[in-house]
């Protein structure tokens, strides 16, 4: 078990202070001191730990000075999901019952500690930790954060939802100002129940561009959008995917056992993204009491297929199905799993003595094979990990309930052996994207952010005007470089391609979106357009209820995460941009 290293721990933190005039942070304040022979695991927060030579690839984002994210605002521009709280990670309010903006992220009931997710009003304290010196201790810092609804709302500018090429829209490239991108195609969605329906996942590959919706898996031609095979019609509605696809370019989608609220989403099948051919099925079996497949968590590392309930794991091989093992309960608190991140690696959150006096969580790397535990890491009493921004290198977010209606919080990067690397201390808010999870941690539904080498680039938050991308280095938390949106939208990166970071420019309400390139060496270049896409198509492009958006092969693509059931108009479902 890895423990932050050289600290004594801390026994929490005392009553805030009052903010400086004119808001901002409040003073610094020194924690009361450990009790005398308090050992150094399970205590508080990860602390700085001592530097350590080597490079370190980076996760996708954090913030805050002290080792600590500041609170970003709402995700707020038109389109881009639900109205986030300010601090990193966190749920927002969603419209619709939806969740994640950005890339459709299955959900994973989590049983106890749902309380602490629901309390996001008042103010909140960032657990912090001084880089100016080794032997400085953590202190809190304090800054607003706006009630529920205070800030962000339904996207503008809606659209009519009429289009697929049909009478309604007419030639989307009638008008085309030289330079503009050209607009492939464009998709509409199939209707969905007045309650509103989740569209989860876009899989893009070398031929086809695939997306869910209620009950439907299409896939298209990337070129011209015609249908790339038949679209499959699962027999109740699709309620989890893998955001990943496995390295042939196959899913794996869940639906639901029934049409009733106490249906299950236990039913599984594999999919090839190139061919629409089913591959093998499987139906996810309960755990023991209070442990239900209700909802689920995919998860994909390698070619294992990671299906998470509220209190346990059941591992598969994706080329099979065939079960590989199971993720239970452990130690005397007793430790129950309740959230799994897949990629590079496979990583387990569980929560310890839910209800206890010393309840907290734990994070796991897990062999993805055999399920064994390659090591542990304990948070201290009353630490939540809400997300992980990466699993390579590993990237956590855990917030701790201060006083009600406040919330410490701490952003930590570990080494691949599990000890803590590094804390970012970036006195910034961002917004990073993050989808709503109320009852499910969606441990990677983060997307606003982009990983890459051993710099985490990530948005800032936009309060009036244009936002500024800013780039960390992970080996010491520390700023290399920013740089501002060149409009007055919202810049959002995608991915590092070629030397240079990817980001997408929002629309605005007299010009399409942008795509725009920003050398990852933080020269003074300002970022280099991609593409221009057309002004006659931006009420389209900004009317998308929640987005998830990718660059591949000099596409662009945007798609819905969650259908409204609205049956005024035919609702958006994808759209595709290309020279």
């Amino acid at each position: 078990m890895s423990q932050p290293p050289d600290q004594s721990p801390q026994g929490g933190f005392g009553p805030p202070q009052d903010p400086p005039p004119g808001g901002g942070f409040g003073a610094p304040q020194t924690p009361p001191p450990p009790p005398a022979g308090a050992p150094q695991p399970g205590y508080g927060y990860p602390q700085q730990p001592p530097a350590q030579p080597g490079p370190y690839a980076p996760g996708p984002y954090t913030s805050g000075p002290y080792g600590q994210p500041q609170q970003p605002g709402p995700y707020g521009q038109p389109g881009y999901g639900y109205p986030q709280p300010q601090f990193p990670g966190a749920p927002g309010t969603p419209p619709g019952g939806s969740r994640n903006p950005f890339k459709g992220k299955p959900a994973l009931v989590v049983g106890a500690a749902v309380a602490a997710l629901l309390v996001i009003g008042g103010t909140v304290y960032a657990v912090s930790a001084d880089d100016g010196g080794k032997d400085k201790k953590p202190v809190a810092k304090q800054t607003g954060d706006p009630e529920p609804g205070e800030s962000g709302g339904a996207p503008v500018n809606p659209g009519d939802g009429s289009g697929d090429g049909g009478e309604d829209t007419g030639d989307l490239n009638e008008g085309r100002r030289a330079g503009e991108s050209k607009v492939l195609w464009y998709k509409e969605a199939p209707d969905a129940p007045g309650s509103g329906a989740d569209a989860p996942g876009m899989w893009v590959t070398g031929k086809t561009a695939v997306k869910a919706a209620y009950k439907e898996l299409s896939a298209y031609n990337v070129a011209d959008g015609k249908p790339a095979w038949e679209t499959i019609a699962f027999p109740q509605e699709i309620c989890s995917v893998t955001s990943q696809k496995t390295a042939d370019d196959k899913v794996v989608v869940a639906y639901k056992s029934g049409k009733s609220d106490r249906a299950k989403c236990n039913q599984l099948q594999l999919v090839d993204l190139d061919t629409g051919q089913k591959g093998w099925q499987a139906q996810v079996a309960d755990g023991d009491l209070f442990d239900s497949a209700i909802s689920i968590e995919l998860s994909l590392a390698g070619n294992t297929l990671m299906v998470g309930r509220s209190q346990s794991g059941t591992a598969y091989d994706v080329t099979t199905g065939k079960k590989l093992f199971d993720a239970k309960k452990y130690g005397d608190a007793p430790c129950f799993p309740s959230a799994f991140a897949g990629g590079q690696r496979l990583i387990q959150v569980a929560s310890c003595g839910v209800g206890g006096d010393n309840a907290h969580d734990e994070v796991r790397e897990l062999d993805p094979r055999t399920g064994k535990v390659k090591w542990t890491y304990a948070y201290g009493k009353g630490w939540r990990v809400e997300r992980a921004y990466s699993v390579d290198p590993l990237v956590v977010y855990a917030t701790k309930e201060e006083d009600g209606d406040k919330k410490a919080w701490n952003i930590a990067a570990f080494t691949a052996a599990g000890t803590l690397r590094s804390q970012v201390s970036v006195d910034e808010k961002f917004d990073p994207g993050c989808g709503w999870a109320v009852l499910a941690r969606d441990l990677q539904g983060c997307q606003g952010v982009v990983v890459a080498g051993d710099t985490l680039y990530l948005p800032t938050e936009a309060t009036t005007g244009a936002n500024e991308i800013v780039a960390i280095s992970l080996a010491d938390g520390k700023e290399r470089w920013r740089e501002s949106s060149p409009a007055q939208e919202t810049m959002v990166p995608m991915k590092v391609e070629g030397g240079r970071l990817i980001a997408y420019v929002e629309p605005s309400y007299n010009a399409g979106g942008q795509v725009v390139a920003l050398p990852v060496t933080g020269s003074s270049h300002k970022p280099a357009k991609l593409m221009q896409n057309p002004q006659g198509v931006a009420d389209i492009e900004n009317g998308f209820f929640s987005k998830d958006i990718d660059w591949v092969d000099g596409r662009f693509y945007l798609s819905t995460t969650r259908l409204t059931g609205n049956d005024d108009t035919k609702e958006k479902l994808m759209l595709a941009y290309g020279k």
